[in-house]
């Protein structure tokens, strides 16, 4: 990919826990649209395109630190910048 393709799409991996060593808050503050299996998901936690799976929380669980406890889910990943608009590039598995 060329740097202004991989400027205008999403990392590959990211997650929404400051903790996590994927978290990125610059990419969090532009906003990441995410499809999963086809369908717009807003709950994930944390995504791998090349890896084929999200991490969602399992309802109101947390663990004996008050974290959530989640769940990965395989599947086909899509992920994209919510702030270029309309026809924005979409990073996905080849």
């Amino acid at each position: 990919m060329s740097e202004e393709t991989t400027s205008q799409t999403p990392p590959d991996h990211l997650s929404v826990n400051p903790k996590s060593e994927h978290f990125q808050v610059d990419v969090l503050k532009r906003g990441v649209g995410i499809r999963f299996k086809g369908k717009q998901r807003t709950d994930i936690e944390e995504y791998s395109i090349s890896g084929g799976w999200v991490r969602v929380q399992a309802g109101k669980t947390v663990d004996r630190k008050g974290n959530p406890l989640t769940i990965k889910l395989n599947g086909p990943v899509e992920a994209w910048y919510e702030d270029l608009g309309e026809d924005t590039p979409v990073a996905k598995a080849d």
